[in-house]
């Protein structure tokens, strides 16, 4: 067998064929040339095939082995860096390397039999449940049970998927039972290595005389992906999506009859969308008396180069399905998920206030830790998926939402903090200078503090609008992380100096912007993008954080010894808060509690309300908003969004504020039209109604109401475009309805109960059979597309999704506290009394 490395040729095809060369010179079974053990079929035609896509984005599993930050044993080297996402029963977009980096589209099985030939992922019916939990049912780690049943009763799946903490591998345990004669099973996957579908190559190679899958890109650097087994493949193909792949060839006739050992000949560097087929032993006849299951391991093992690759494949499958699975656990002397799950002090008393006994807290502790970098510690990102991915091109590589933005950021850290991880939020707050804007921040000129709109793990610039929230969180989670301990007097100063003054300065002067496409000047409350990125102007959501960051920063400036800066920041969020009436509440609005929407002809007085946002801030006025995600704007006094009620969660205006309520009562309004509607009705498991609320009126980021088509399906937006309910919504309205009560001294027993039935019932209700909170879920207007979603359903926008999970559990932890979690007492402080 080969075991050394080879001098390195001219492009990393010629090093994989060499290895191809060498693997099968040295088999021990054989000393046949490469293409009489692989078949006479030399290089697969077709190329480039099929435009590739990603994968279905409502996941219903994700994972990756936990490594904690201090362990001699667990160096940042030998750290397993793979991720795995699961959806429609199959293994879908796998990341090596760093968290965005994807390496595979999708795994599954083809199934043919008497006249039929079936793909997992559409002719079976899935389920999906942990492989360790507690006698409580609360997931311990990340480690899935998947069955798929053929929607005919022929056969059943069975797939058990985790990650080795030892090898960059991918685990799946795969038992198959046949329930009539003739039925063959095939692997097949689809490989779309460093991120892209559109530049990969593929081998069949063989080793010990058994076949192994191995693809990589024509790029020097790239990564490499060996697939192995337990079990020989009885034969394996490679070839181009939809031409000459072993589906193509399979779909035919029901047989795979071609045998291509490569995509790419040695010379050529042909790439494309390609795909890797196995074939596997014809399966016993399983009976009422006796079950005939055929059971195997399979290994995806990931590498900077080929043996590197084999070697953590090999690696492995050596260690065996037990060894694996338990280390990945934590059992014995391991650390795995169930030691980071200990290590969470504030888990046990916030499970006895959700309705499920902490099944979806734990999933959650769980699913936000492992939305993390491992190279980039404290990189935390949105979600471990790319929104309507199966209709999204798959040529170019896409952070998707596997990507930082310090909005979603934030949530996830305050959420950690409320669990009882203290090193987590610590290690993330530190991370946020990489993404800060400074004088060092590449091709960028003007006011530095600002922090980057989105950018991945490693801090490269993605997107670069200006949103003031983003600056105002960081400064708010060192000002938490400081009133917990985590920081000290003097590490919290040292933090004001390195990176929350040039914050705090920014947000009292803003000033001029130049970085790629963006070439602006900011003046402080008005904000180049608000929380959902799409529009510019006066927001109120952007106002409570720019507030409440300027108070926490005036409070740290006081322990740093910057007197001069603490009082400056404190007027500006005083002078902030008293003109914030003039620039986002309107007297002359268009909504009205009745469920019409008025047009008036002069400007008659009507109960005051907040705008979602208002460019100019001059909210009496016939502002037309921005266009955005195929909607035409409309008039500024349309269009609700509840994002008013963070000024009520942060303590910059109190609860039972007379212009908060009359917002929340048009916010509520189910009689008006469905374009401008915020408010739907869900029903929990047990009969009960819970609320759930859209991000706004005439919101277009989501599916056609007319033709079911994705967002932007086909690269552009469309006119019917429909934005559904987002789950974190009900947290944020838990949150309110909590800090009213406290505020009335009505938190009783009685009353908390039922924030608990309502907000965190109504959460958990959200969440998918694989505990994964989506970012939006379908309202039942318009054309349900086709996956046929049901009411309340999550959608294929985003799942999981970070905010989603972080929001459930800060409104468990805010309603076993019996106050709002990430309140600033500050605030509230310096501007209310």
């Amino acid at each position: 067998m080969f075991r050394g490395y080879l001098p390195l040729p001219v492009t990393k095809t010629l090093v994989i064929l060499a290895i191809i060369a060498a693997l099968s010179a040295c088999s021990p079974t054989t000393d046949k040339p490469v293409m009489d053990i692989l078949g006479a079929n030399m290089f697969s035609p077709g190329a480039p095939g099929t435009e590739p896509t990603w994968a279905f984005a409502g996941k219903t599993g994700i994972g990756t082995s936990y490594t904690p930050y201090l362990n001699p044993k667990n160096n940042a080297e030998a750290q397993s860096k793979v991720w795995f996402s699961i959806a429609q029963g199959v293994l879908t977009e796998t990341m090596y390397g760093l968290i965005h980096n994807a390496q595979l589209k999708e795994l599954q099985f083809i199934v043919t039999g008497n006249g039929f030939v079936d793909t997992e992922k559409q002719d079976t019916v899935s389920t999906i449940d942990y492989l360790h939990k507690d006698e409580l049912g609360r997931p311990l780690s990340l480690a899935y049970k998947v069955i798929n049943t053929d929607k005919n009763g022929k056969y059943q799946i069975e797939k058990h998927i985790f990650t080795d903490p030892l090898h960059a591998s991918l685990m799946m345990q795969v038992t198959f039972t046949a329930f009539e004669e003739g039925i063959t099973p095939y692997l097949y996957l689809n490989p779309h290595m460093d991120n892209s579908g559109a530049n990969d190559i593929a081998h069949v190679v063989s080793q010990d005389g058994k076949l192994a899958l191995v693809s990589y890109t024509n790029n020097l650097d790239s990564s490499v992906m060996t697939v192995k087994s337990d079990l020989a493949f009885i034969k394996a193909s490679a070839g181009f999506v939809g031409v000459s792949d072993g589906l193509s060839d399979i779909k035919h006739n029901g047989e795979m009859n071609w045998q291509y050992r490569s995509t790419s000949a040695p010379q050529e560097q042909t790439i494309g969308n390609v795909a890797l087929t196995a074939q596997l032993p014809v399966l016993e006849k399983s009976t009422d008396k006796e079950i005939k299951s055929l059971s195997f391991n399979l290994v995806l093992g990931f590498g900077n180069d080929p043996v590197q690759s084999m070697a953590n494949a090999d690696a492995t499958l050596a260690r065996g399905y037990n060894q694996v699975l338990a280390d990945y656990n934590g059992e014995g002397e391991a650390i795995g998920w169930q030691d980071y799950l200990t290590s969470l002090t504030a888990l046990p008393a916030m499970s006895g206030n959700t309705k499920d006994e902490g099944k979806l807290l734990y999933a959650s502790a769980l699913v936000l830790k492992a939305q993390e970098d491992k190279t980039h510690s404290g990189a935390l990102i949105a979600s471990l998926s790319n929104p309507w991915g199966d209709t999204v091109s798959a040529k170019v590589g896409s952070t998707g939402y596997k990507a930082v933005w310090p909005r979603d950021f934030y949530q996830c850290a305050m959420a950690f903090l409320a669990m009882g991880d203290t090193q987590t939020p610590k290690v993330a707050f530190e991370y946020l200078q990489k993404v800060q804007v400074t004088k060092r921040t590449p091709g960028y000129t003007g006011t530095p503090g600002w922090f980057l709109q989105k950018t991945h793990v490693d801090g490269e610039i993605e997107w670069v609008g200006v949103q003031l929230d983003q600056t105002a969180m960081p400064i708010m989670l060192g000002w938490k992380l400081w009133q917990a301990g985590i920081f000290t007097d003097t590490e919290i100063a040292h933090w004001y100096q390195q990176i929350l003054k040039p914050a705090a300065e920014f947000l009292v002067t803003g000033g001029e912007v130049n970085l790629d496409w963006n070439h602006t000047h900011i003046t402080p409350l008005n904000t180049q993008q608000e929380r959902w990125e799409e529009q510019q102007g006066y927001s109120p959501s952007t106002a409570a954080a720019v507030i409440s960051g300027l108070v926490s920063a005036s409070d740290i400036a006081r322990i740093a010894g910057d007197l001069t800066g603490a009082k400056r920041y404190l007027d500006t969020a005083k002078a902030m808060k008293k003109g914030l009436t003039d620039l986002v509440i309107t007297t002359v609005g268009l909504l009205s509690t009745d469920g019409v929407s008025m047009t008036r002809t002069d400007e008659q007085i009507t109960p005051p309300y907040y705008l979602r946002i208002s460019p100019q801030g001059k909210p009496n006025e016939a502002t037309t908003l921005g266009d955005n995600n195929g909607r035409a704007g409309l008039d500024q006094r349309l269009i609700l969004d509840g994002g008013f009620l963070e000024l009520v969660r942060y303590g910059v205006i109190p609860a039972d504020d007379a212009v908060i309520k009359q917002t929340l009562a048009l916010m509520d309004n189910t009689q008006l039209d469905d374009n401008l509607r915020v408010k739907y009705t869900f029903t929990t498991k047990d009969g009960s109604q819970f609320p759930g609320f859209r991000r706004y009126g005439n919101d277009g980021y989501g599916e056609d109401t007319e033709t079911g088509a994705s967002y932007a399906e086909n690269g552009a937006n469309t006119p019917h475009q429909r934005g559904r309910v987002w789950p974190f919504f009900t947290g944020e309205r838990g949150h309110y309805e909590l800090a009213l009560s406290t505020e009335n001294n009505a938190l009783t027993d009685k009353r908390r109960s039922e924030l608990v039935d309502t907000y965190v019932q109504g959460m958990e209700s959200f969440a998918n059979q694989g505990l994964m909170l989506p970012e939006q879920v379908w309202d039942s207007v318009g054309n349900p597309s086709r996956y046929h979603y049901q009411h309340g359903q999550g959608t294929n926008s985003a799942t999981p999704l970070a905010w989603t999970h972080a929001e459930y559990i800060k409104l468990v932890r805010s309603l076993t506290d019996k106050q709002v979690w990430d309140h600033y007492p500050v605030v509230d402080a310096k501007l209310n009394n």
